[in-house]
């Protein structure tokens, strides 16, 4: 037995919602501050919102098929940290080139398939639940980060952080490399969430994983892919956001589950599990990035509350749901 794609959703609330949202911040915003839809803002809004983005697609596999993940943010954290380290050991024999920033991104993208390995299987193959599993590794890393950095920050090498800056503020015509692979992210996974049988089957566990067990699908290697998806993609993240600062701490990532989560849930995916769409939590994301970038640009609130913003954003919009059927 097959699994049929989940309902197209209606042309409703949960659907016009977040557009309209969106659309109105951006009134808002221009109306606050002219410097609001320079190219230069614009270009920082989307560049910011391409971090917990990135992270945020793979988080909506994991939510549309029935899991989350806690530790995101440490874990970008864990592997930034590793990430310097490495490059930083390895510069007096590879010297500042390609190959050593190379290096330094396969470290990444090697550690976030582990990490994400590893919350899966304690998830899948123990049957733990994924909060307790995630909110441990969370203070793990987290833990780990600061112990690398003795308490303090990781920095790397002044002369390779220059050679490496290119791969946050260089980019093609004017669009920043961080925005570029933003989008084909958003595009890979929009294919994977609506044409492939990867992303029905995450909808089908989320939904109801008994009964698609019975209907042949293989429930615990599709929720491990999601969690491996995930970790890949804070790796990517983590490349991307590492040349901008050039540092580590027990203080960076601080808060991107939060927004990452914030992000899905505001785009229409179900908490609960059972549907998600790739380009609403793209919506989601840009909504919270210009939230954040309005009140940095406006004295209307501190912008010390935007996590307290975020977290209301959250339970408003589970709220919502409620009573709200996977798939409308």
């Amino acid at each position: 037995m097959s699994i049929a794609a989940p309902d197209t959703p209606k042309f409703q609330m949960s659907v016009i919602g977040p557009i309209l949202a969106l659309v109105i911040l951006i009134v808002m915003g221009a109306l606050m501050n002219p410097n609001f839809l320079s190219p230069e803002n614009i270009s920082n809004v989307l560049s910011r919102s391409a971090f917990i983005g990135i992270i945020a697609v793979g988080m909506t596999f994991v939510i549309t098929a029935g899991g989350l993940d806690l530790s995101v943010g440490s874990m970008a954290a864990f592997i930034a940290g590793l990430m310097i380290l490495v490059m930083n050991s390895a510069l007096p024999v590879m010297g500042v080139g390609i190959p050593i920033v190379l290096l330094g991104m396969a470290v990444a993208l090697l550690a976030g398939i582990l990490g994400g390995l590893l919350n899966g299987l304690l998830i899948t193959r123990l049957g733990i639940e994924a909060f307790i599993v995630t909110l441990g590794s969370m203070g793990i890393y987290r833990s780990l980060v600061t112990w690398l950095a003795d308490g303090g920050t990781l920095s790397l090498d002044f002369t390779l952080r220059t050679f490496y800056q290119p791969v946050y503020y260089g980019g093609v015509f004017g669009i920043t490399w961080p925005i570029i692979v933003f989008v084909v992210v958003i595009v890979l996974g929009e294919i994977l969430m609506r044409s492939t049988a990867f992303g029905r089957h995450c909808a089908a566990i989320g939904s109801n994983d008994q009964v698609a067990r019975y209907s042949s699908v293989r429930v615990a290697q599709v929720r491990l892919l999601t969690y491996v998806m995930l970790g890949l993609l804070v790796g990517v993240a983590t490349i991307m956001y590492v040349p901008r600062l050039g540092s580590a701490s027990s203080a960076t990532g601080l808060l991107w589950e939060l927004e990452a989560i914030a992000a899905v849930i505001v785009g229409g995916t179900v908490l609960k599990g059972g549907f998600g769409r790739v380009w609403g939590t793209v919506i989601g994301v840009l909504i919270l990035t210009l939230i954040g970038n309005i009140l940095n640009l406006t004295d209307l609130v501190s912008p010390y509350l935007n996590g307290a913003i975020q977290g209301a954003i959250i339970i408003l919009a589970v709220v919502l749901q409620r009573g709200r059927k996977p798939g409308q």
